[in-house]
């Protein structure tokens, strides 16, 4: 399934394997009804806005995960009118968002044909996600994505996040290989795939919008022509 010399696949988790934007809309909608308010996509683009904000902040290692969770209902109440919340009282409002976005959790549709492929040839499959080990192993369990990884490498658990190489040489040596035997695919052009290339693995961006959709195998398939080194397409023959 793939050319020589690449021994395993690693992926992005948010995004690339699981539908990350769909089940976080659903949660922000919930949590808006909860409030009392009417959904839009104004309040919706707000709550993005903050999660992204907050979460880099996490990611960074200025703030706790619990904290970028209450820094964000601190920031989004007072914008619609309510007040600051203390820390007992954002942990409460943040659980509202997080059991409607946990009861959506799902797959991208091509994740399992994906990595079920590549298992059949005896492809070891990595994940490596900036996000709480807890959390992202339960999206992999729920989503029935779990049975098809050897490997899950979350910020939380090895200490350290994309984009820093240690990051990716942490992945490929928990597979088994070379970072050049590796190739990486992601959503996020600096985080994943430029890190990727940087750390000597070859690497494919994923698109999950809609004017601009890019799958799995398309990634895998721009990781053939990465500069990095070449790895071929899924459906091409392990050497």
């Amino acid at each position: 399934m793939l050319a020589p010399g690449i021994r395993a696949v690693g992926f992005d988790l948010d995004a690339t394997l699981f539908d990350h934007h769909a089940s976080a809309v659903a949660g922000a909608e919930a949590f808006v009804t909860h409030l009392g308010l009417a959904p839009s996509s104004d309040l919706t683009a707000l709550w993005f806005r903050l999660e992204d904000l907050h979460f880099e902040r996490w990611r960074a290692g200025e703030i706790s995960h619990v904290e970028q969770r209450r820094e964000r209902m601190r920031d989004f109440l007072p914008a619609v009118g309510l007040p600051r919340p203390a820390d007992a009282a954002a942990d409460e409002y943040f659980a509202v968002f997080l059991a409607a976005y946990r009861a959506t959790w799902r797959a991208f549709d091509d994740a399992v044909p994906v990595l079920t492929e590549l298992r059949a040839v005896g492809v070891p499959v990595g994940v490596l996600t900036n996000g709480t080990e807890t959390q992202q192993l339960a999206k992999l369990e729920v989503t029935g994505l779990l049975p098809l990884v050897d490997v899950v490498c979350t910020a939380e658990g090895i200490g350290v996040a994309k984009p820093a190489v240690r990051a990716f040489e942490i992945l490929a040596a928990r597979l088994g290989v070379e970072l050049r035997e590796l190739a990486f695919i992601g959503d996020h052009p600096q985080h994943d795939v430029g890190a990727a290339r940087a750390a000597g693995a070859v690497a494919g961006l994923v698109s999950r919008k809609a004017d601009a959709r890019a799958g799995l195998r398309e990634a895998l398939q721009e990781a053939a022509n990465s500069p990095a080194g070449k790895v071929g397409a899924i459906d091409a023959e392990r050497q």
